[in-house]
């Protein structure tokens, strides 16, 4: 189970350094979201077996004097209602300050998770003056110097001490559900193909709380279909949250991308596929989610005979070399083809879960590789010898083979479009992975 650690403080403090180092140390991939009002940056990390969301909340503060301290307090806000574990970062130069102690107020009274960390304590004397930030009242503190990545471990290990262990289902049966999370950035149409799934028939829905307080878990079981929804929409209900509706769906995205087994993407048919957009994929991909792409508001397109394969073929080649991907056009609005989205998000769950039988890989592929061998290297040839599939949540193959460092990327594509043409890996991100034996 993985989940959102958020990292809050004044400006000029080091949150975008610590960041960096939390993710970058790990050589994790940095997602640099451009939203609409300013850049948003998150990214993943892990340590010691556990894998989390890091968000940095810098760089979201209005220059403007006197909506400076208000923007800030905002964001914090946010953070507090959707991350897992808070890193609350000061700066021992300056020591304790008013804004500080604002924020300090603000979470001590939230029942999150928080770690007091503070920085730029890279000599004796700093650290000496480091001990008045106790006062600020945190039970977990520690002493870091996000530059020289000082301190960094201790804090990594008290993170992964305090992120939620997973939820345990009350039945076995509520285990084993598919999660489908719908996703998508404001005003794509996440809130109307909710209440169009759940219908009247409220009697059908029970909401179970996730591991995090907010991730709404909404109970589906009727015409034979029975799954959890992961509620992420209602992203703009939320009081004061305007100026920060990017910041906050994003966080929301993020954390249904989390919980979920396949995410269900929403596009706006007149506005295209954007930027955040290929972030939010990019995020499915890494955390190995499955993908089904709704593309909503079609009944308010101008159509020809190819405008659906036209701009399906214009989805896919920004999307490359993830091009696997189901993409339905929807009316959530007209109920055209709502329910082929959940029999779609199924069969990606399927593909998802699928074993193959080691033998028939082996056979399969050793005969595809001895037909279309690996390049040789320096003079010698690169032999793959055997096949299997690795026990995990979603499909991953290793190759074992003599030369494994010098399988190249465009083998590595030939070997992924293989298995794609011959199991149905659709709407699945898969790894491939090659070993010395």
């Amino acid at each position: 189970m993985s989940g959102i650690v958020a990292i809050v403080g004044r400006p000029n403090v080091g949150k975008s350094t610590l960041f960096n180092r939390l993710i970058g140390e790990r050589k994790a991939i940095i997602d640099d979201v451009s939203g609409v009002t300013r850049d948003r940056i998150y990214g993943s990390s892990d340590w010691n077996g556990r894998n989390f969301t890091v968000v940095d909340t810098g760089g979201f503060v209005k220059s403007s004097v006197d909506i400076f301290e208000a923007e800030i307090r905002k964001q914090v806000q946010i953070a507090i209602d959707e991350a897992s574990v808070i890193i609350f970062l000061t700066d021992v130069t300056t020591g304790i300050t008013d804004l500080d102690e604002d924020m300090a107020n603000m979470l001590r009274k939230s029942p999150k998770r928080v770690i007091l960390a503070v920085n730029k304590v890279d000599n004796a004397e700093r650290q000496m003056q480091a001990n008045e930030f106790w006062s600020l009242g945190f039970e977990n503190v520690v002493f870091i110097s996000s530059i020289s990545g000082g301190g960094t471990g201790e804090l990594l290990d008290m993170v992964v001490k305090l992120l939620p262990e997973e939820a345990t289902a009350t039945d076995e049966n509520q285990k084993s559900l598919p999660k489908f999370a719908i996703v998508g950035q404001p005003n794509v149409g996440k809130s109307s193909l909710t209440n169009v799934l759940i219908g009247e028939e409220r009697n059908i829905v029970t909401d179970i709380p996730g591991t995090t307080r907010d991730a709404i878990y909404i109970h589906y079981n009727k015409f034979g279909k029975e799954f959890f929804l992961i509620d992420t929409a209602g992203i703009r209900k939320k009081n004061k949250v305007h100026e920060d509706l990017e910041f906050y769906s994003v966080i929301r995205a993020i954390k249904a991308i989390e919980e979920a087994d396949v995410c269900i993407l929403m596009l706006d048919a007149t506005v295209g596929i954007e930027a955040q957009d290929m972030a939010i994929i990019s995020l499915i991909q890494k955390r190995k989610k499955g993908l089904v792409i709704l593309v909503n508001k079609w009944d308010l397109m101008e159509k020809e005979t190819n405008t659906a394969r036209d701009y399906e073929k214009q989805i896919k080649s920004k999307l490359a070399p993830f091009t696997d991907v189901p993409v339905l056009f929807t009316s959530v609005h007209e109920k055209q083809r709502i329910f082929k989205a959940i029999d779609t998000a199924f069969e990606v769950h399927q593909n998802r879960c699928q074993k193959i039988k080691t033998s028939e890989l082996n056979d399969l592929m050793l005969d595809i590789i001895e037909k279309n061998p690996p390049p040789s290297y320096r003079g010698k040839f690169i032999k793959i010898k055997y096949v299997t599939q690795l026990p995990l949540y979603y499909p991953a193959f290793v190759f074992y083979c003599n030369y494994p460092d010098q399988v190249k990327q465009p083998y590595r594509n030939f070997i992924e479009n293989q298995l794609r043409q011959h199991y149905n890996l659709t709407g699945v991100p898969i790894s491939i992975y090659f070993r010395e034996k």
